[in-house]
């Protein structure tokens, strides 16, 4: 068994490391993917095959300190009504592009704060999207709900518009961490949103919690998993509260000094996972929680969960468009992401062109460095079989990648004929143990805490 003074010194509680949603990171995205290759990109999409479609909406009612996405805050509808009309601009670009026949196999809407849109604007904005590309057989179409920010309309028009799968953000139900974090949200206004959205049969609901927000305890921990733990989620994502206040201005309102110790957030993450454990909830990946019966634990179970910028999902397309400023895409070429600004990504779009801004063409190990990482943040191992039988790798110069990986830390993986494995005590180093595989230099950018 591993304790803290073994991770100490491995390093655990000082590194600071990708959360490795792609590979490469964005930090090492540059300007050789532009709209041309973009746009070649798509039109390269098989005709007939499914892909993933993501709808960026960037606006919010109000700006919470803690959040680091890209966000602007709107007290009226006028830029939100503007935007809208950019979204169905460019999925119009989109359209001229698309192969024949493909179709959707996840929808989701992001942001930001996509429960703003007003009903008619739901209504349309999912019209022109299922108009371009219509949802295939068993497609998901989920959307991040604010709990503060939806009504009986609302969730009646995303309702209408097929929406099975709903995303709440909770990050904490105490009182004194909400005033802190700028995100004040009662435990019975999440309550009623949930309610509201399983009484319009979607079943399926995803939340949201983090751990290492100011203040926070084991005992506050505990209370806030067990009121979520109330609302029956089918999903929950656990994630670690990244402090950036150097890339997020508005974190500046946090005092670092009521965060607790890297020692602490793992104590917080332990006392939530074992409270979902104990609920019955199967563990995937390293911070994600599902039922028995969600398609990510079924999809863990057969060697089939993936990861992408929304985290863990069960989606097999090769291929998830971004929509919207600041959007990526992944293609099998690449990455392409559009102008972070809204004003930019505007600018493009009326002048009939794609706004995107960099990417990634894949090169070299790209690809495979990429499945070694997925393999390991979703399933805590690599399958040397199947990696040698997809990539072009020998297979002494894959034990030497294995190897070397191990020999970083201490000898505590397991390297057998099948493959490398990490043991169940060392999952907490596993975003570490991934930056092994990692050709890039971390140095260019900054990264989040590894715990």
């Amino acid at each position: 068994m591993i304790v803290k003074p073994q991770l100490a010194q491995l390093g655990l509680f000082d590194a600071k490391v990708p959360r490795y949603t792609s590979y490469p990171t964005a930090p090492h995205f540059s300007n050789d993917v532009g709209s041309s290759l973009y746009g070649d990109w798509i039109s390269g999409i098989k005709p007939g095959s499914s892909i993933s479609l993501y709808i960026h909406v960037p606006f919010c009612r109000r700006l919470c300190w803690f959040c680091a996405c890209r966000t602007q805050g709107t007290q009226t509808d006028n830029p939100v009504i503007a935007y809208v009309d950019v979204l169905k601009a460019e999925l119009d670009l989109l359209a001229a592009r698309l192969p024949e026949g493909v179709t959707l196999s996840r929808l989701h809407w992001g942001g930001g704060t996509p429960t703003l849109l007003n009903p008619d604007l739901m209504r349309d904005l999912a019209a022109h999207i299922l108009d371009v590309v219509p949802l295939g057989p068993d497609a998901e179409f989920s959307v991040e709900i604010d709990p503060n920010e939806i009504d009986e309309a609302r969730l009646d028009a995303l309702a209408e518009a097929g929406l099975n799968r709903a995303s709440i953000g909770v990050q904490d139900f105490d009182d004194e961490i909400q005033k802190t974090i700028g995100r004040i949200q009662s435990y019975d206004t999440t309550r009623k949103a949930a309610e509201m959205i399983r009484e319009r049969g979607i079943h399926s609901l995803n939340a949201d919690i983090l751990y290492g927000l100011p203040h926070q305890t084991k005992t506050r921990m505990t209370e806030s998993v067990q009121k979520l733990l109330s609302l029956n989620p089918d999903r929950v994502a656990l994630y670690g509260y990244a402090h950036v206040p150097w890339m997020a201005k508005r974190q500046q309102m946090i005092p670092s000094d009521a965060l607790p110790t890297p020692e602490q957030r793992l104590d917080l993450f332990d006392t939530a996972r074992r409270l979902f454990m104990w609920d019955n909830y199967a563990e995937i990946g390293i911070d994600h929680f599902a039922t028995q019966e969600d398609g990510l634990t079924r999809a863990l179970k057969t060697g089939k969960l993936k990861r992408n910028f929304q985290g863990y999902t069960d989606d097999q397309a090769e291929v998830l468009i971004g929509v919207g400023a600041s959007s990526i895409s992944r293609f099998p070429q690449g990455y392409a992401q559009n102008a972070p600004a809204t004003s930019a990504h505007t600018k493009a779009i009326r002048e009939g062109r794609f706004s995107t801004s960099r990417g990634h063409l894949f090169k070299g190990q790209d690809v495979l460095r990429s499945r070694l990482i997925e393999a390991l943040m979703c399933d805590f191992q690599i399958n040397s079989a199947e990696i040698l039988r997809d990539h072009d790798i020998s297979a002494s110069e894959l034990n030497q990648m294995y190897q070397s990986a191990n020999a970083a830390f201490g000898n505590l993986l397991s390297i057998t004929e099948e493959g490398l494995f990490i043991p169940p005590e060392a999952r907490p180093l596993t975003r570490m143990i991934a930056r092994s595989f990692d050709a890039y230099d971390l140095s260019k950018a900054g990264h989040s805490s590894a715990i």
